[in-house]
């Protein structure tokens, strides 16, 4: 049994409902949490951007500034029109849902935030390869379900991390209820220990590291 089963039903079930309700009063999003990291990995070279997913285009914003140019690329209709929204007046950025892997290159860098298990993985990290130049970077964030033992211990150590990472975040509990568009959600199916191998297969030298927060994190520079 997973572990994150046998702590939800634990005593009954009352450790994780006490989990949850303060999850609830110290929210973070696991995938925002990662735009720094994002950020603090850019290429040196920084004339174009992709972002695949690119969601309600926090992340697309956020690299607006340090390139000469940013797509965002997302196929669900209500997220791409809340990433035109967020970008409006921004020239360097545009925001499309054609199939990502039909967009031309190069560019300098390819980014995905929980997006890579939505794909078949192996042909977007071709396309990956494929559209990057030389020198230029990927970074991504994902999931994976829980298999091995050190699979199930990283998530242990995620759930039980949770709500401190939230508290020093922002400590006051939250009273915001302004609802939040949520993003399209589809559940894991390739454990890590598989992806990091088809990564690795498709983009040598690639780097697959375990985060807490329930996620994994790919970088890779494509060689000169």
């Amino acid at each position: 049994m997973a572990l994150r089963t046998w702590a939800e039903e634990f005593a009954g079930g009352t450790v994780a409902t006490g989990m949850a309700r303060l999850n609830a009063r110290h929210p973070w999003s696991h995938n925002d949490h990662f735009h720094s990291w994002i950020l603090a990995n850019l290429p040196a070279r920084r004339r174009g951007a992709l972002d695949v997913g690119c969601g309600r285009g926090e992340l697309v914003a956020s690299l607006s500034p340090r390139f000469e140019a940013v797509r965002g690329n997302d196929r669900d209709e209500e997220m791409r029109r809340h990433a035109t929204a967020r970008c409006a007046g921004v020239a360097n950025v545009t925001v499309d849902g054609r199939p990502w892997a039909e967009v031309t290159g190069p560019v300098d860098l390819v980014t995905m935030v929980a997006v890579l298990h939505h794909l078949d993985v192996a042909a977007a990290l071709a396309d990956v390869r494929r559209l990057l130049e030389p020198g230029g970077r990927f970074l991504a964030v994902g999931l994976a379900p829980p298999h091995s033992a050190s699979d199930h211990l990283w998530d242990l150590a995620s759930a039980v991390t949770n709500p401190v990472i939230g508290y020093v975040k922002h400590p006051w509990p939250s009273t915001d209820g302004t609802p939040v568009t949520p993003v399209p959600i589809k559940d894991p199916t390739m454990p890590f220990d598989e992806l990091r191998e088809t990564v690795r297969d498709v983009l040598p030298g690639a780097s697959v590291r375990r985060r807490l927060g329930f996620r994994h994190t790919i970088e890779w520079t494509k060689p000169s």
